[in-house]
């Protein structure tokens, strides 16, 4: 009589099993396989294959865990994973939101990937991980081999603040560092390119020889799909289809809904992910640049090692737009100018002085002639732009759309334009080529459960995603309700995508709308004052299971409008001060309030 074997899986599961696989394509089969791969390594600690012989258990296998706020920490991840795999390491990569922290003591050798927000923040998926091991429940981790790579902006005061406190509190608690932390800046390409053959080796000679097994993938992060054949390094060219002023005649703002062509390329992407774009700088900037420094515009640079003529290289290849503080230190010590390098002595003026500027508007004030490749060794690498995507490809199909702001405005007598605002809003027309990708969001995301009601705080070009999200709810029939704050300074001129939310409301796709046009009145009202006039029903909503999203300015509105959500959880739900922070990270925690904030 032959014997089953020992599954701990009853009869009718095991059935219900057989009869899944044998409607599954091979393709999909391998998929599904990954998949409860990594849901093991998630409840259990590790995940080993079919076959995988006693011994070569979670020690053996090098974790790399990632917390990523815009999807960079996530990409430099997956990245060590695939050069790790083909060294023969046995590899597992799990975002930080999906870890379950009690098995970080069973981790032996631990790469950590992370991003640092506003001010010198975690990133939302770390919340949960920072927290545990900061507190009384985090374990010894005297067998931990562990290296850090950090990613921040060198613009803020925070640089890299989360990957040094995850670097110094590992080691804390006995963990021994195998390689020295990174730091990178936003043109973090070489820099990552250079850590990773690095982490590799000194992870390589540290696992036992003979125990590698096959790459597990986490939960959470199944094997990406074609689409993902273009990234950061390798965008999708395609051609603009149209540029739209959706702003009125007499708007402060010039605000533009972008359209994509996506057609035959197998591009795919989800509501709440961003669009990344690469840009070209514009032409007469770089020419002002390069006389007020008196550069033969024919000069020869060399980017990445090959020859390059300056003028172009400053159009395609390095940052003129975005100063940071580190250009004006340098470029005082380049020019020899006392007076800049009095600016640049103090921490406070530095930053307040760089806030203010682009890089030529310092050397405007600054003029100096200097050699070519002296200058651009000051810049940064030229980054693409990242910008919530404002549809669903249920509705709109072979198509990406955007809601974009131009950057511009009058400063120390000069007209100024954003880099990328610029370039996709004045510059480029209609049918030519511009560059892209998909960076998935993992953190932006519509809730499964499509009955569960959604708040959507999103004023100015904030409103993206949500135009997205409802889109994405109406194309699949989802039931929940719909509820959207939208501010911008005027109904007139600047109440965005204004036929398109009406149509929705008088459908019932959209349950309701509060609007906060903040200068049709003598009081400015913004979207935090119609949360406040509305506590009582919000409070009713996150009752009955809503999830919370803002999108926007970081900086005042997210604070605003979080410390309105505050307000509301004291006042109807009776918490204090301190519970009501609490109950709203708890929410965090529960994936049920979520930021894209910038």
């Amino acid at each position: 009589m032959s014997t089953q074997p020992t599954t701990g899986l009853d009869p009718q599961l095991i059935a219900q099993l057989t009869q899944l696989a044998q409607n599954l394509t091979p393709s999909q089969l391998a998929w599904a396989g990954g998949y409860f791969t990594g849901l093991s390594a998630q409840t259990a600690g590790t995940a080993l294959p079919a076959g995988t012989p006693v011994g070569a258990i979670s020690e053996n296998i090098l974790t790399i865990l990632y917390g990523s706020q815009t999807g960079h920490a996530r990409s430099v991840a997956e990245e060590l994973a695939e050069a790790a795999k083909e060294s023969g390491l046995a590899v597992e990569l799990v975002s930080m939101g999906k870890f379950k922290e009690k098995n970080l003591k069973n981790v032996k050798y631990l790469a950590v990937s992370i991003s640092t927000q506003g001010e010198g923040d975690p990133p939302d998926d770390a919340l949960a991980l920072w927290e545990y091991l900061n507190s009384a429940k985090a374990p010894k981790l005297n067998e931990l081999q562990f290296s850090v790579l950090g990613l921040g902006d060198s613009s803020y005061e925070f640089f890299c603040k989360t990957g040094r406190d995850f670097d110094r509190r590992l080691e804390e608690l006995g963990g021994k560092r195998i390689l020295d932390r990174v730091d990178l800046d936003v043109d973090f390409d070489d820099g990552a390119e250079a850590w990773i053959p690095r982490a590799v080796a000194a992870f390589k000679s540290a696992v036992p020889e003979n125990t590698a097994v096959p790459a597990i993938v986490g939960l959470g992060s199944p094997p990406r799909p074609p689409s993902h054949q273009y990234s950061r390094k390798k965008p999708l060219a395609t051609r603009l289809l149209a540029c739209q002023k959706i702003t009125g005649r007499n708007s402060e703002k010039d605000i533009r809904h972008i359209e994509i062509d996506l057609e035959g390329s197998g591009l795919a992407y989800t509501p709440g992910d961003s669009l990344g774009v690469w840009f070209k700088n514009d032409e007469e900037l770089v020419g002002d640049l390069l006389a007020l420094l008196e550069i033969d515009p024919d000069s020869t640079v060399h980017v990445h090692d090959e020859p390059k003529a300056v003028k172009a290289a400053l159009t395609e290849n390095f940052e003129l737009t975005q100063l940071h503080p580190a250009f004006v230190t340098d470029y005082a010590e380049l020019t020899g100018s006392g007076a800049l390098a009095e600016i640049a002595a103090e921490t406070e003026s530095l930053r307040n002085y760089a806030d203010e500027r682009q890089i030529i508007d310092v050397v405007r004030e600054y003029p100096a002639k200097v050699e070519p490749e002296a200058f651009i060794s000051l810049l940064r690498k030229l980054t693409p732009r990242l910008y919530s995507i404002a549809s669903s490809q249920a509705e709109v199909e072979e198509e990406v759309h955007l809601t974009i702001g131009v950057v511009e405005y009058e400063a120390h007598g000069h007209y100024h334009l954003g880099g990328a605002s610029g370039y996709l809003g004045h510059r480029l027309k209609e049918g030519e080529e511009v560059l892209i990708y998909v960076e998935s969001n993992d953190n932006f995301r519509l809730p499964e459960d499509g009955s569960k009601p959604l708040i959507m705080i999103g004023p100015g070009t904030g409103v993206a995603p949500f135009r997205a999200f409802v889109q994405e709810r109406a194309t699949t029939g989802a039931s929940g309700d719909n509820w959207l704050f939208f501010g911008n300074p005027h109904f007139t001129e600047d109440f965005l995508y204004q036929t398109e939310w009406q149509e929705l409301l008088a459908d019932g796709i959209l349950t309701r709308i509060d609007l906060a046009f903040s200068r049709d009145q003598k009081e400015k009202i913004y979207v935090q004052h119609r949360i406040a006039e509305q506590a009582q029903e919000i409070w009713n909503w996150i009752q009955r299971g809503a999830h919370i999203y803002v999108c926007g300015d970081e900086s005042r509105m997210a604070r605003d409008v979080h410390q309105a959500l505050l307000d509301v959880v004291q006042e109807k739900g009776g918490y204090s001060e301190t519970e009501a922070e609490d109950f709203l990270v708890q929410l965090r925690k529960d994936g049920r309030y979520q930021k894209d904030v910038y």
